[in-house]
């Protein structure tokens, strides 16, 4: 009987290490899995505490000071000179000059210097460009190539024969008026061809020969093209002593606005 009970609390025994085994077993990875507190950091500006075996394991680093942060401002005499912190800004690009002028008018024509001058003062500060030209009326002015009037209408006949001994045929002999017996050797529409024709009478002997112009000078009148933001009235010509016409902004040159000439 005692040897059985013997063998009975024998393995009452093993079954009790065993149990603890395997519970010490289970228990170690929750332990494992537990982490350790998060070290929490000081404010800035203050120092850590640390124990005097961490202080004899690793020396701490030594914290800059407040001054050798800050940044040592520009010479005063430098004042073009950006901060070393700060990135030197971009110089904003400069706005091109917008032409918002939609109405474009003609005012003229003008022939009077100085109402043209009048005029120009007058509009530069309401508009945006402003450009004065000269208009040609367009008439041809026509060329003669003749020789002076003769003593008389014998001598011209004579001349003439000269002439047409020489090569030349366009000519006629002027009966009557001012300029009787004088010869004319031609009529042309450029000064161009007529000096030509006088040059070869010229070199064929006849050194009086003449090119001159007929007529006065051709007529010029002067207009002043405006663009403006505001259109014009008619009135606004009138005030001027001129007309006003509607013409395309692209034909008017882009001058700087005339306030800035």
């Amino acid at each position: 009987m005692l040897a059985r009970a013997l063998i009975v609390l024998l393995v009452v025994l093993n079954l009790g290490v065993a149990a603890w085994w395997m519970a010490r077993d289970e228990a170690a990875p929750a332990a494992a899995a537990v982490e350790p507190p998060a070290a929490v950091e000081p404010p800035a500006g203050v120092e850590r505490l640390q124990l005097l075996r961490e202080a004899a394991r690793v020396a701490p680093a030594p914290r800059p000071s407040t001054a050798a942060t800050r940044k040592t401002p520009p010479p005063a005499g430098d004042a073009a000179a950006p901060a070393a912190d700060v990135p030197a800004a971009t110089a904003p690009a400069a706005t091109a000059a917008v032409d918002v002028a939609k109405h474009c008018y003609a005012l003229g024509p003008f022939s009077n210097t100085g109402k043209i001058a009048a005029a120009r003062r007058q509009l530069q500060p309401r508009v945006a460009r402003l450009h004065v030209r000269e208009v040609s009326s367009g008439k041809r002015r026509d060329w003669r190539v003749w020789l002076p009037a003769q003593a008389d209408r014998a001598a011209a006949q004579a001349l003439v024969e000269r002439i047409t001994a020489a090569g030349f045929t366009d000519y006629y002999i002027v009966a009557a008026g001012e300029e009787a017996n004088s010869i004319s050797l031609g009529l042309y529409g450029s000064e161009a061809s007529a000096r030509r024709r006088e040059a070869a009478l010229q070199a064929a002997g006849f050194a009086n020969v003449r090119a001159e112009a007929m007529g006065d000078a051709t007529p010029t009148t002067t207009w002043i093209d405006v663009a403006s933001v505001a259109p014009l009235a008619a009135a606004d010509g009138q005030a001027l002593g001129a007309g006003v016409q509607p013409i395309d902004c692209d034909t008017l040159p882009a001058t700087p606005p005339a306030s800035a000439r």
